[in-house]
């Protein structure tokens, strides 16, 4: 049962990624180019619903369905750490159209090529997982 909740609200967000043209490549390409606010609209309001969102869970304390309190590690910061991820991520969104989101969302409409995109996204994870060790953190 459990499997099903998280397979519907999947199938939601899938929808709504879909009606916000998020998983559009025109989208994505105007924004990159500057173009349009659009996506840049999206992922402002995500940043500050977050934001917010997270306040209200360390405020109030909330707890999880399990009952268990919400907690929240602190991030290793530093500058390498997400600038070269950051770049590394940029230029896969750039040069796939698509972030990890919406590349399920394009492979629920039958657009085929992107199980290459999705297979190079889990065999860069699991290289990743490999050489973290080895990387600087």
């Amino acid at each position: 049962m459990n499997f099903f909740r998280y397979l519907l609200i999947g199938i939601l967000f899938g929808m709504v990624m879909s009606m916000a043209e998020i998983v559009s490549w025109y989208r994505i390409y105007e924004m990159f180019r500057f173009g349009s606010f659009h996506m840049y609209g999206i992922i402002g309001s995500a940043i500050v619903l977050g934001i917010i969102i997270v306040q209200v869970i360390k405020r109030k304390r909330l707890r999880s369905i399990e009952g268990v309190e919400i907690r929240f590690n602190p991030k290793n910061k530093s500058i390498p750490r997400y600038l070269i991820g950051g770049i590394i991520f940029g230029l896969g969104w750039a040069l796939t159209g698509a972030c990890p989101g919406p590349m399920f969302v394009l492979a629920g409409h039958g657009v085929d090529v992107i199980w290459v995109v999705i297979f190079g996204a889990v065999a860069g994870t699991f290289t990743y997982g490999l050489v973290r060790a080895k990387l600087p953190h």
